[in-house]
Parts: C-alpha cells; structure tokens; sequence
C-alpha cells in the first residue's frame, strides 16, 4: 500500500470517528424518571442521571414576603395557608432556574418540609401543599415529576413560614419517562 493510500484510509478513519462522535455528542443523554408501579400519585418512584449530566443544587427556599402590611411573623404575610406558601416557594424556585438558563422540568428531587399549621388544628396540612405543588407538577405544561419526600417538622427559621423546599436539578440530559 502507497502512503498516498494510507494517508486517505487513515484520514477517513479519523473522519467517520469525528463524525461519529459530533452525532453522538449532540444527542442529549438520557435522564430517566421512573413512574410508581400502578400510582397516578404526581412523583416520580426513582431518577436515573445520566453520565456528562450536571446536577445543581438549590438551597432551601422559604416564602418571601409578600404583604408588608402584616407582621413579620403572620403568616398571611408570606402567602397565608400552606397552599399559599408553597406556591410563593415554588415561584421563587422557579425564578433562580430561570436565571440558571433551567425550568422546573429539570427537577429532579424535591425534599419539602412541613411544620404544623395552627389554623388546620396543629397538624401538617399536606393536602394544601399538594395543592400548590400540582400548579407546578404533573401538568400538562410540565409533566415532568421529581422524586419527592415531605417531612413534618417542629418549626422553621420564621414562625410565620409553613413551607420549606430544596431542590435538585440536572442540566444537560433529556426526561424520558418509564
């Protein structure tokens, strides 16, 4: 074989190689969200991430204030009910993605802590979370669902807050759901 041909055999090599990688690399890999086994509960049972994906973090998110007439440790100041809470949580989560270039469909994992509600009889009112929490989650818009867990607690930072979330997300990887 001439070094001519050799030139050309490797260089189509090298090509189809590249190529083959370009195709590859422009495929998102896939994030895996596996349903509860006979469940329509709105979360996922477990999330896969791929390799090359990156995970982000978000610190955990209280109510911000939004009536400045109320007292600082009234908890109408912040939303009012747990219902009202978690929405003003979830919108200011759904803010700081934003402003990472993310949505709320790259949630993966959700952790929510729930102090007792004097006005529900000192109990927990996960009812009225989840109400907020579907305005977000498993709508037609954003199908999406992370993996979730939700504590009661004894109190949080403020008397006034109800609500607590973190989250986990992923950047870089396409839902897929199983």
């Amino acid at each position: 074989m001439s070094l001519r041909t050799t030139l050309f055999i490797s260089t189509l090599s090298a090509a189809a190689l590249l190529a083959g990688c370009a195709t590859n690399a422009s495929q998102s890999p896939e994030l895996i969200r596996y349903k509860i086994p006979n469940s329509s509960f709105p979360i996922s049972n477990a999330v896969e991430v791929p390799p090359g994906a990156s995970t982000i973090y978000l610190s955990g998110k209280v109510p911000a204030m939004q009536d400045k007439s109320k007292a600082a440790n009234d908890p109408a100041a912040y939303g009012g009910d747990t219902e009202g809470q978690t929405v003003n949580v979830l919108k200011s989560i759904d803010a700081q993605l934003k402003s990472m270039g993310l949505t709320m469909s790259d949630v993966i994992k959700m952790q929510v802590f729930l102090v007792k509600d004097p006005a529900k009889g000192n109990k927990m009112d996960f009812a009225g979370f989840m109400k907020g929490y579907t305005q977000f989650f498993g709508t037609a818009e954003q199908p999406h669902l992370p993996s979730r867990s939700a504590f009661e607690i004894a109190a949080l930072a403020n008397p006034a807050y109800l609500v607590e979330i973190e989250v986990v997300a992923v950047r870089g990887a396409k839902s897929v759901t199983r």
